[in-house]
């Protein structure tokens, strides 16, 4: 059902639920698995893939040790470092690595926060045309 499955992360606690479901959901389709971490801080946002900073090494740093865990539990995984917003990179890899289900995790914001600093998975799931799982982090 699912071929490749793309899982957004943020590098925070929440990216623990959305990996927790999706590697069971990927076990059951024998779907590879593509993760996603979009580096937005400023280096990232003005240099790209040419930026050097603290973060970009935590992030690079972070993915690989999800993908190796990921792949040590037998999974097809490969991890992917973006730069630059969130739901414009998300929605890029979305169409140019094929990917037919999205999966993020959300931090349940309440309609004014999402109003002020807006909402990555709404932006997301209104402009892709593939499913896209949700799931509330846990706290």
């Amino acid at each position: 059902m699912y071929q490749k499955i793309l899982i957004a992360l943020d590098a925070t606690e929440a990216d623990e639920t959305i990996i927790k479901h999706v590697s069971a959901l990927a076990r059951s389709f024998d779907s590879a698995l593509v993760l996603l971490h979009v580096a937005d801080g400023w280096a990232a946002r003005w240099f790209g893939a040419n930026a050097v900073s603290r973060e970009i090494d935590e992030d690079k740093v972070y993915l690989e040790a999800m993908r190796a865990r990921l792949a040590a539990e037998g999974l097809l995984v490969e991890a992917e470092l973006a730069y630059g917003e969130p739901a414009d990179e998300i929605v890029k890899w979305v169409a140019t690595r094929g990917c037919d289900l999205v999966a993020m995790s959300t931090h349940g914001h309440r309609f004014i926060s999402d109003l002020l600093y807006g909402s990555t998975a709404e932006s997301v799931r209104h402009r892709v045309n593939v499913p896209v799982l949700l799931l509330k982090a846990r706290k």
